[in-house]
This record gives structure tokens, sequence and C-alpha cells, in this order.
């Protein structure tokens, strides 16, 4: 993996026009790994300066290393140097070997405020410099405590509420080993919002009982072994006396639980109008694909929407004969796959700007589809969703399309969910078929 990560770099030098030296090799062979990327102050932080590669430059005599704390680089114009926010010295003897001697350093970060940082790396052999790899960083003040408390206390809780309280330890967990990045993820918000359900549990009480409107939950993914997160909005109306509609929504690459609630989408707002339950799920990662492919990271995003489908059937009164499933981008690439592969569940589906999957027409032929792409998209080319629609048509399925004149990937989604939910509206699944 190291060496196809140096033919990669070497490659992007390539084409940028810049020559491929061996001190460039050496730079892009350094890596900076902790074992946890989320760092309580009051603790020596111990970080590791390593090697993913062995590079052919030949140095004559060991290393020193240059560490700071910096800010972020979002938002900075051109190459402008991250702002610096504390520097933390000169190390010495650093080997010229980091794959077999990687160069363990405890930085006090004691003094930093919480945020997101950057700590930076500069590696100099004399006072040149080979190179400068950077680790992102969370700084929380009282990191440890909180931690401690959540784990002892969750133990005493319902299954259902302890996936709750767990769930921002059980995540910085999986971002510390690797399996994801920070993105995101807002340590100090969820492990607020997490002590104040343990709080509510701890005093007997269900906090979700009876709540409405938009919120998110959490749950045990079994299959994964990991606690994942979906967002959840229930209108005001709701009560368990009569059954609701619900709404699937699934994220495009690189999106969360989060993104169809948002303004590029407004999956709650159209719900909210209508009275329409509403669940995103994550689907196990951001690029997990819903079950487009055969690894397992396919697989468990498609067991974890369905299992949050489960879940609200579960919790809430839904009519069985009006649950729905749309999607955008990736998320349109689900609707296609999971719209045919449980076509026994849905009512309808509206897969948006979604790359084609022609194998799940026979199994779509009896389903309502709205689908709807830009001619303009140049990311999934408009023509995967005409030639799905133009199958489906072959088979005499109901299906109607919308597309957009000049629509990007993008820019196609909200103003037309509307016409989404007024097509979902008019659809219900025959009596008899659950």
């Amino acid at each position: 993996i190291g060496d196809v990560r140096r033919l990669i770099f070497k490659g992007q030098t390539l084409l940028a026009g810049k020559a491929w030296t061996d001190e460039l090799d050496f730079g892009d062979s350094l890596a900076v790994r902790a074992d946890s990327v989320f760092v309580d102050p009051a603790k020596p932080w111990a970080v590791r300066l390593e090697q993913i590669y062995d590079p052919p430059v030949k140095l004559e005599r060991t290393l020193t290393a240059h560490v700071s704390i910096r800010k972020p680089a979002a938002g900075r114009a051109g190459d402008a140097v991250p702002e610096m926010v504390k520097d933390l010295g000169t190390f010495d003897e650093v080997s010229r070997d980091l794959r077999e001697s990687p160069f363990l350093m405890d930085l006090d970060v004691s003094s930093v405020a919480d945020g997101s940082y950057l700590l930076e790396v500069d590696v100099l052999d004399g006072g040149k410099s080979l190179g400068s790899p950077t680790l992102r960083f969370v700084a929380l003040k009282g990191l440890t405590d909180a931690v401690n408390r959540i784990e002892a206390e969750a133990k005493t809780l319902p299954e259902t509420i302890r996936a709750e309280v767990l769930y921002p330890v059980e995540h910085m967990h999986t971002i510390n080993r690797g399996l994801m990045d920070i993105g995101q993820f807002d340590a100090a918000k969820e492990l607020a919002s997490a002590g104040q359900v343990l709080t509510a549990a701890k005093g007997g009480k269900d906090p979700f009982a009876g709540q409405t409107g938009d919120f998110k939950r959490h749950y045990n993914l079994k299959a994964a072994g990991e606690i994942m997160p979906y967002r959840i909005f229930v209108p005001p109306a709701y009560t368990a006396s009569r059954a609701f509609p619900l709404v699937v929504a699934l994220h495009g690459l690189g999106g969360t639980e989060d993104s169809m609630f948002g303004p590029a989408y407004k999956v709650s707002e159209q719900a909210a109008q209508r009275g329409y339950i509403a669940v995103a799920p994550l689907g196990y990662r951001i690029d997990g694909g819903y079950g487009r492919g055969d690894s397992r990271r396919a697989q468990l995003s498609e067991k974890d929407v369905m299992e949050v489908l489960a879940i609200v059937r579960k919790q809430y009164n839904i009519d069985n004969q009006r649950i729905y499933l749309v999607g955008h981008s990736m998320g349109g690439g689900g609707a296609w796959e999971l719209g045919s592969k449980y076509a026994d569940i849905w009512a309808a589906v509206a897969p948006i700007s979604g790359p084609a999957n022609l194998a799940a027409v026979e199994k779509l032929r009896h389903m309502p589809v709205l689908a709807v792409h830009g001619d303009a998209d140049t990311v999934v080319l408009v023509d995967a969703s005409r030639s799905m629609v133009a199958a489906l048509k072959k088979v005499d399925a109901e299906v109607k399309y919308i597309e957009v004149p000049g629509g990007s990937h993008g820019s196609v989604s909200e103003p037309n969910m509307g016409a989404i939910f007024d097509f979902f509206d008019g659809h219900v699944k025959p009596a008899g078929k659950t």
C-alpha cells in the first residue's frame, strides 16, 4: 500500500509539471500518527513520526523535527501558511529510517483551547526541510473524565438508551482506529448530548418518549459492531392512534445522516408540510453505497438502512401502504438498488441524479418511480436516468421522468422535492401488500 501511495504522489507531482526529486520522495513518505486524535489537554499527548514507504534517498546524519500546532487550512487563500497556535519546539536525534524506528514524542498541549487543529511536524536535515506531515486533531478539556463517566454509567441503562449515550465514545474509537476520518463529527456537541440523555435516563425517563420535530437517534448495528446514527423527523401532530406515512432518504457520496434534512434537499421541510415521518440513515459510511457492490462496506450500508427502517416501524405507527424511498447521487443509486431489492416494502421510489442499475428494472416493473436528473450533470451523466426510464417504459412500468434543462448534479434536488412528495402523495400501495 505504501508503494502504491508513493506512485500516486509521484504521478501527481509530474502531472503538475514539477520534478520528482529524492527530497520530495522522502517528504511524501512521512506521516505523523497517534493512538488518539481526540486529546485531553490535561494529559501529555503521545504521537509518532513514521514513514509509509522506504524512499531511496541517502541521508548522512540524524534529523531534527520542529513541531507546531496550527489552525486548520479551511478558508485559506492559495498557499498561505496555516496560522500558528503553539510552537512545541524542536526534537533532535530523529532516525533517518522511520519505518524501522518511528520517532516518539510526548507533547504538552495543556495551554491549547478546545477546538480542531493541525499538528505539523517539519522534518529537517540540518537547516533544510525534507517534508512537513500533518495530523488533524481535536482538543477537548475534560475529555477523559467525560468518557469515563459515560462508559461507567451507561452500563446500567437499557440497551436502546445505552446506544444513544455511548455513540460519541464509540465513534471516537472508530476514528482513532483509522476506520474513518473525523469529518464533521463534533465531539463536544455529541458528548454534551450524550450527557443530557444520560441524566434524563438516570431519572427513569425515556428522553425520546413523545418527542416530535427533527432530532438525532442512534442504535447498535450488531453486524458491524458499531453504533450508528440516524436522523428523524416526527411531525408535531403525530399520535400513535393513527398510521403516518414514512419517507426514507438516502444521502449522496460524502454526505451524512444530516444531509437530506439540510437546505440542499429540505426533506424534513416537505415532511412537516404534509404530515410525514422522515428518516435519514448514515448508510454505515459516507461512501457506503447502499448495497451496490459485494464489499463488506456496501452490504453493511444496505443493512444499516433496513435496520433503521425496522426500528422506525417498531417505534412509530407507520402506514405500511405508504412507505417511500428517495435518494440523491449515490443515494439515487441506492434508491434504484434498494427499491428493487425490497420492492414489497415501498409504495414509490424517487432516484435523483443516480447511477443506472439496469438489472433492477424487472423488479421495479410494478413500482411507481419518479426519476429526476439534470441534462448538464457532469458527475453522473443524464444518460444514466434516461436508460433506466427507457427500460422501465419497455416493461410498462409506471414511471415519471423530470429532466431539468441546464440542471447540474446538485441543483436539481431541492427545486423538485415538492414534485417528489406530490408523487408520493398520489401513490398508496394496494391493500394486501406489505
